[in-house]
Order: C-alpha cells, then sequence, then structure tokens
C-alpha cells in the first residue's frame, strides 16, 4: 500500500538524519524573522540586498496593486500579458542589453519554470546536453525530461568537458550551468564555458539566480563579474532572490526568446505572475542597477570578508568553511544528525542558519548554509561567529 510504502521510507529518512522540518514565520522577511514567538536573526535568506522590504518597492507594490489587482488572471499567451509585464521585461533587457550583442528577455513566474521551459523547448532528439553535476535540482529535472541526450561533466572541470563536446556528434550542443553554485557559493568558470562554446559550435546556459543583483559592477551577475561578453550566452536570473520579489526572466537573442513564447510548456500553460509584483520590480531593477545597488554590494562584500576573518578554520572541529566571493558562505559540518543539532543550538541563540543536507549536497557535506545580507549589521555577523566559536564538539555530542 502506498501509505505503508511512505511511512517506512519516512522512517528511513529519520534514521538518516534527513528529516525536513519547516517552519512558519510571523512577518515579513528581513534581517531579523519572528519564528513562533521568538525573534531571529536571519541568516537563512536569499533577499541578498535587503530588497524585499525597500520603502521604494513595497510602494511600488501597493501602487502596483491598484493599478492591476491582486492577479494576472490567465497564462501570459491568453489575456494574462499586462503592460506591468511588458515594461519588466524591457526593464530587464536593457539591464542585460552589454553582456550580449543581441538580446531579449521574457518573464516567467520563478526560475524553476524558466529552467524547464529553455532545457525542454529548444532541445530535440539528436542534440545533446552538457551539465556541470553541481547543477540545482531544478536543471537536473529539465536534463531528465529534454528529449536530448544528455551527460554530466564534474564540477567546473572544464578538461572534462571539453573531451565529452569533441567526442559529441550532436546537431545541437548546449553547456549547462549555475553561475553561482546555491550550497556552495563558488562561481561557475563561465569564460572557459564560453571559450569551448565558441570551439565546438555550442551554446551556454546559464541558471544565474545567485549571482544576479549580487555580483557586477551594476549587478548584471556573474557574465558581469567575469568580464564575459557572448553571443552564444542563454542566461536566466531570478527575481525573488537579490531583487527581492519574485519571479525570473530569461534572457537570449531574439529568436530563441520568440521560441520559448511559442513552444516552452511552462511558459503557455502557467498563469501569468501578478502584475503588481512585476510593478514593484521596476524599482528592484532600478536599484540593482543603480548606485545604491553598488553601496549595498559593497556592504554584502564587507559582511563575507568579516565572516571568512571571524570564523576561520574550525578545522579542530572536523568542519571548514568554503569561502566564496559571493552572499553564500557554507560551513560543512559532515554528519547530518551534528549539523542539525548546531543549526538547533543556534537557533535557541536566536540565530537562524539552516541545516542542509543530502540529497540537496553530497553525502558526508551536511552543512550550514550561511547567507548573508547587506541589511545586516557588522555586530550580526560578529554575533554569528561568536556563537559558531562557542560551540564546542563536546557541547555538540550533547545536543
Amino acid at each position: 500500500m502506498l501509505l505503508d510504502r511512505l511511512h517506512q521510507r519516512s522512517r528511513e529518512r529519520a534514521a538518516a538524519g534527513l528529516t525536513r522540518q519547516q517552519f512558519t514565520t510571523r512577518s515579513p522577511t528581513g534581517r531579523s524573522v519572528q519564528r513562533g514567538a521568538d525573534w531571529l536573526l536571519n541568516f537563512a535568506s536569499n533577499d541578498y540586498l535587503g530588497l524585499a522590504n525597500h520603502p521604494r518597492v513595497l510602494a511600488a507594490f501597493r501602487e502596483g496593486l491598484e493599478l492591476y489587482g491582486a492577479g494576472a488572471g490567465a497564462s501570459a499567451m491568453v489575456s494574462g500579458h499586462s503592460e506591468a509585464h511588458a515594461a519588466l521585461e524591457a526593464a530587464c533587457q536593457a539591464w542585460m542589453q552589454p553582456i550580449a550583442p543581441v538580446i531579449e528577455c521574457l518573464l516567467f513566474s520563478n526560475g524553476y519554470l524558466a529552467n524547464l521551459a529553455v532545457l525542454t523547448a529548444l532541445t530535440e532528439q539528436g542534440d545533446e546536453l552538457f551539465c556541470d553535476k553541481l547543477n540545482h535540482a531544478s536543471l537536473i529535472d529539465a536534463m531528465r525530461l529534454s528529449d536530448a541526450k544528455h551527460r554530466r561533466y564534474p564540477h567546473g572541470d572544464l578538461e572534462a568537458l571539453e573531451r565529452q563536446l569533441a567526442a559529441s556528434s550532436a546537431r545541437v550542443k548546449l553547456i549547462v550551468t549555475d553561475g553561482v553554485f546555491s550550497m556552495d557559493g563558488d562561481v561557475a568558470p563561465l569564460p572557459g564555458l564560453l571559450h569551448l562554446a565558441e570551439r565546438f559550435d555550442a551554446y551556454v546556459y546559464v541558471d544565474d539566480a545567485h549571482g544576479i543583483g549580487v555580483l557586477g559592477d551594476h549587478g548584471r551577475g556573474t557574465m558581469e563579474w567575469c568580464g564575459a561578453r557572448s553571443e552564444r550566452l542563454i542566461l536566466m536570473g531570478t527575481l525573488g532572490k537579490a531583487a527581492g520579489v519574485a519571479g525570473a526572466f530569461v534572457a537570449a537573442h531574439p529568436l530563441v526568446v520568440s521560441w520559448l513564447r511559442q513552444a516552452s510548456r511552462s511558459y503557455v500553460y502557467s498563469t501569468a505572475p501578478p502584475p503588481a509584483a512585476s510593478h514593484a520590480l521596476l524599482e528592484s531593477v532600478a536599484l540593482m542597477q543603480g548606485a545604491e545597488g553598488a553601496q549595498r554590494r559593497s556592504v554584502l562584500a564587507a559582511h563575507t570578508r568579516l565572516l571568512q576573518q571571524r570564523l576561520g578554520d574550525r578545522a579542530g572541529l572536523g568542519w571548514s568553511l568554503l569561502p566564496s566571493q559571493t552572499a553564500i558562505q557554507p560551513l560543512v559540518i559532515g554528519d547530518n544528525a551534528q549539523a542539525v543539532s548546531l543549526a538547533r543550538w543556534l537557533a535557541e541563540q536566536q540565530l537562524w542558519v539552516p541545516a542542509i543536507r543530502p540529497p540537496t549536497v553530497p553525502v558526508g557535506t551536511a552543512r550550514l548554509r550561511i547567507s548573508l545580507s547587506a541589511d545586516h549589521h557588522t555586530s550580526d555577523v560578529e554575533r554569528l561567529c561568536e556563537a559558531v566559536g562557542r560551540f564546542s564538539r563536546a557541547e555538540l555530542t550533547q545536543a
């Protein structure tokens, strides 16, 4: 019976220390959030620039509700495409224009749907996908749903990818990668990937969910940060992380965007995003690429340096910080139960840092995923580091 099987699987998951716990907050996301009766410093959010509660974004959302109501009412290809959606697509296109010679943008309800759209609508039998092994789950799902053959190359290994491309006789080749890898925080070697794409007549699809807004002088993400520009690029950027609201866009050659609009099932058969959210995102995009966005990225970078200096080497506990140049700073614990125990202890100190375990990360690399925000204070980062420093292996064992 189904229920018997689910009961057994749940027991197995619990025994392996893999049961996920969902928490309900009672406040807006931000520097601190209310969880139950407690207020916790929030190191669990992807609101990297602190725009989710920015006064200009909130005011634009309220204005959007008055102009457009609460929902779109239909899919974009029926009657759900409003002038707010069109304005946001145009704003994202202008923002992303420097990273490709010719580019157009298409709006999606979220990054998961965008990834499904690109990898299923742009490929067919006889094509081949070349995917980094640490790609996000949405890219893995999209890869499996595609009619194309797929290969996975070791994380960031350009030599292995080169061998795979050289051995391929596919009509269309698409290299697929995260821009910033969501659990390690490291950045894909985009210049090398684009060079290989030129050599082997391939395209590069970049899921830059955690790079957009965070990296680059104007927040254009990993492409700008790497100083890369290419006509072989197809880019996905989310608008629910650094942008602080919801949604995603795909930026690519106009012919690619036109085909996605016609043939991607997750676009054609999904209700369009709320127009009010798109109206609010016009303010987010303006903030991210302007002077305030640059200032917030500078604060975020300072928090990152401070955390790396203060947290330092925890090898004595068997832990290791994976320092990155992004807002994601993972502290690898290793053991599932120990990671959960440390996260629980930190919550008792009013610090919210999520424990991430397999299958989200490889077996034996359970970790605390520390997410920094421009809204954090210097004292918040110091408080987190001091709390981790006070937590000894003996306390961990007893927790």
